[in-house]
């Protein structure tokens, strides 16, 4: 599992993802890091045993991979904020800003539609990390302004949701939401390529080893001359960039745009990444629990419409108790290292 749920600082040696147990500092550790990729194998498996065929086919996973890949875009810039010790609440906002916007803006070509609703989010993702950094505003009530202000935008851009923007048939955009290489869909292996970049940015860079220095201790980062504010400043802008990106390749999917979608994105993202073994209190954590959790949360919600008799929300109690739980474990397992 990752070797990232470590607390790290600069001075400290890169580390890889993979890194055998003893790396950690405790056991307790280690059940932190594979609780998720435990309870996944167990739940997949619970689903191979009710639901047989129906649940464990080629069509059904590739389908989970899909549904699974924007909300996985997302956690990934979501991981870095949290890791670092802040919060972004306005990223469902902006996925749905950014899908408003692709859709409105492929009336003048698929770059159009492709550049603006990324840059768009990025901008709101920067000027959130200069008012948290520059200023030390607290994130939680920058990034909920940040929610309403994104909102708001995506409603006025469609008349207060009563249009619904498309993208036409002949935009090559669509492909981006649309088509399979080797089976699996386009928005998989973007994720899966920013899942890699952001294994190496998190492990392999200066900028990564600040992120864990700074959740580990922000006034220590400053005595040691790390320059937080533009490393907070950088994670606003990647989070605000990856939502753009995620809400452009979902209104590249549906060839729509639509002002009501992302509606708890942030909560979800936010949950995956806990889930996965970040700590909320910042300086431990990684991608690879991170991955774990949204694939969980997937197959969960995947299980549910199995049922068919169950509704969505379903899936937000089943989630809300097992976060409850995660959050609970890790509570005990920081009181135990502590003594």
């Amino acid at each position: 599992m990752t070797s990232d749920i470590v607390a790290r600082t600069p001075g400290d040696p890169p580390l890889g993802d993979i890194a055998a147990p003893a790396s950690f500092g405790s056991v307790t550790s280690l059940i932190r890091q594979s609780a998720a990729g435990v309870v996944l194998m167990i739940v997949v498996l619970l689903g191979v045993i009710l639901f047989g065929s129906k649940f464990a086919n080629t069509g059904n996973f590739s389908n989970l991979a899909v549904a699974s890949s924007f909300l996985a875009i997302i956690a990934i810039g979501m991981t870095f904020v949290i890791i670092s010790g802040g919060i972004d609440l306005s990223v469902g906002s902006m996925y749905a800003l950014a899908a408003v916007l692709a859709a409105y803006s492929s009336r003048w070509g698929s770059v159009a539609g492709i550049v603006v609703p990324i840059v768009t989010c990025a901008v709101i993702g920067f000027v959130q990390g200069s008012l948290i950094g520059k200023l030390g505003m607290p994130p939680f009530i920058v990034t909920l302004a940040g929610l309403l202000f994104a909102r708001g935008l995506a409603f006025k851009v469609s008349d207060d949701g009563n249009t619904t923007h498309l993208i036409d048939r002949d935009r090559w955009m669509t492909n981006l939401g649309q088509e399979r290489v080797l089976g699996v869909g386009v928005p998989v292996w973007i994720a899966l390529t920013l899942f890699g970049g952001g294994l190496v940015l998190l492990n392999r860079t200066r900028l990564g080893q600040a992120v864990f220095a700074i959740g580990g201790s922000e006034d220590a980062s400053v005595l040691m001359g790390l320059r937080v504010a533009r490393v907070k400043i950088i994670l606003y802008t990647i989070t605000g960039l990856l939502g753009g990106l995620a809400g452009m390749l979902v209104a590249a999917r549906s060839s729509s745009g639509l002002s009501t979608i992302g509606g708890g994105l942030e909560l979800e993202a936010i949950a995956a990444v806990v889930i996965g073994g970040t700590l909320l209190s910042g300086g431990a954590g990684g991608l690879t629990g991170t991955l774990t959790g949204v694939l969980l949360l997937g197959v969960i919600q995947n299980l549910i419409n199995q049922v068919g008799t169950l509704r969505s929300f379903h899936q937000q109690v089943v989630s809300g108790l097992f976060l409850i739980m995660v959050v609970t474990a890790q509570t005990i397992v920081g009181r135990r290292e502590q003594s």
